[in-house]
């Protein structure tokens, strides 16, 4: 009897304990998304090119114009030491880094960073930073204490992933020691500095098991948000990452800009990537960001007079928005990537702009992230290869966009599956809308309908 009494109390503790662990990501039926993430819209911040003094003491006087802009996740790039050794440039590049548990110098002090998250925080934001696992810079401490947890070439030398990232080298992870040093140096600053989440560089290069781990131990910390720099792996989706990158769409907004690709190409994209995400899950959407404005040129170069309309397509399509730093400026300038180079911000002249897409993205729950939001439906169009129409729906809010994605004007009749009274957002005009409407649009015109 004293058996049974025992197994009963045990099994009431078990139970008891289970109860109380935070929710985490399991299936890919029962992903765990941070509620907050429900209609946001990503902020990249560049640190060091911010600001003159280029620090988080200096970018925190920034906050209050990015709070009226309505940004709402502050994505940090890397804010780490920086390797001097192997050092490309005279300042380095921020994921070559020397310390996961260190501060950048140049960027303040622990302290400095913890004021920065903690005012954020204060104004309505959430703050992911840039995490570097695939790789560190050749002066980490952990070549020289565990030489082990490195990849190594027949003679037994350390290496970088590729020869042209020579001043990085790359981690083996095969190694479970490694990997736990990893995930603890992640837990650390969602513990020390109450962090929502990471932005995860190369995640493609590296074990789905790793980052599911990682994922798992930092949910048991608070829920956090969860980016891969990745395309290829939707399987990350399911228990590790909530979102992911659109390279391959972002490459072929490119080629639209420049008359070699047309907007029957991208309804060719979406029609052979259905199915790609795991529920709730949902990628970010992008015309520039760190790599891109760096190493491809800015939005202006790849894109020339389609920068809004591009823009405006990545805050309909279904996923999350990202805006670089500069961007609501009009940066028309490569941002140098290891030497400083100050943003100019003396012309916000698409700051309005930008607002007015972020309100329109928060206002409309048909363009919702993920599951609160509604999928896209295609409209066919009388203009397939210059017009992309599509609806996007949830409760009793309707959004219809169309865009004309050609250099030349065009007029195109709809095949709406239904009618109905519309307001176009960006004009105030009322307009009727049924199967057969025609829409005529400028070069690289679009309007965006909004039915409540």
């Amino acid at each position: 009897m004293n058996k049974i009494k025992n197994l009963f109390f045990i099994t009431l503790l078990a139970m008891a304990m289970f109860a109380c662990q935070p929710a985490v990501k399991t299936t890919s039926t029962s992903t765990h998304i941070p509620e907050w993430t429900k209609n946001s819209v990503l902020y990249e911040v560049n640190v060091r090119q911010y600001t003159p003094e280029g620090t988080f003491k200096a970018f925190e006087s920034h906050l209050p114009r990015l709070k009226e802009l309505g940004v709402d996740i502050l994505w940090i790039m890397p804010i780490h030491p920086i390797s001097e050794k192997n050092r490309k440039g005279s300042l380095g590049s921020y994921y070559a880094v020397k310390d996961y548990k260190g501060v950048n110098p140049e960027f303040g002090t622990l302290e400095d960073f913890k004021a920065l998250v903690n005012k954020a925080h204060e104004m309505g934001f959430k703050v992911i930073i840039d995490w570097v696992a695939n790789h560190t810079g050749w002066d980490n401490q952990w070549i020289t204490d565990h030489k082990d947890w490195y990849t190594h070439d027949s003679l037994g030398n350390v290496i970088p992933p590729n020869p042209d990232w020579s001043d990085i080298a790359d981690l083996n992870f095969d190694s479970q020691p490694m990997r736990r040093a990893m995930i603890d140096a992640m837990d650390y600053w969602v513990k020390e500095a109450n962090i929502d989440g990471f932005r995860c560089d190369v995640a493609w290069g590296i074990p789905q098991d790793f980052w599911e781990a990682a994922t798992a131990s930092l949910d048991s910390i608070k829920p956090v948000y969860m980016l891969a720099e990745d395309e290829d792996h939707p399987a990350f989706l399911e228990k590790a990452f909530e979102s992911n990158y659109t390279w391959k769409l972002h490459h072929l907004l490119n080629e639209v800009a420049q008359g070699k690709k047309a907007a029957a190409d991208i309804h060719k994209y979406y029609t052979d990537s259905v199915s790609r995400y795991a529920p709730g899950s949902f990628p970010m959407q992008f015309i520039t960001n760190h790599d891109e404005n760096s190493w491809a040129g800015s939005e202006y170069e790849r894109m020339g007079e389609a920068v809004k309309t591009f823009a405006t397509l990545t805050f309909t399509l279904e996923g999350i928005p990202l805006l670089y730093s500069g961007q609501e400026a009009g940066l028309k300038k490569r941002l140098l990537f290891f030497e400083k180079d100050t943003i100019n911000w003396s012309n916000l002249e698409m700051q309005k702009y930008y607002q007015s897409l972020i309100s329109l993205k928060h206002n409309n729950s048909a363009l919702w992230n993920g599951a609160a939001g509604g999928s896209m439906v295609f409209v066919e169009t009388s203009a397939p290869q210059n017009v992309l129409a599509f609806t996007r729906e949830k409760d009793n809010n309707q959004v219809l966009s169309v865009f004309n994605l050609s250099a030349e004007p065009v007029e195109a009749i709809l095949q709406l599956a239904q009618a109905g009274d519309y307001t176009e957002y960006f004009s105030g005009e009322t307009k009727t809308l049924e199967k057969g409407s025609t829409i005529k649009l400028e070069k690289w015109g679009y309007q965006v309908f909004v039915k409540k």
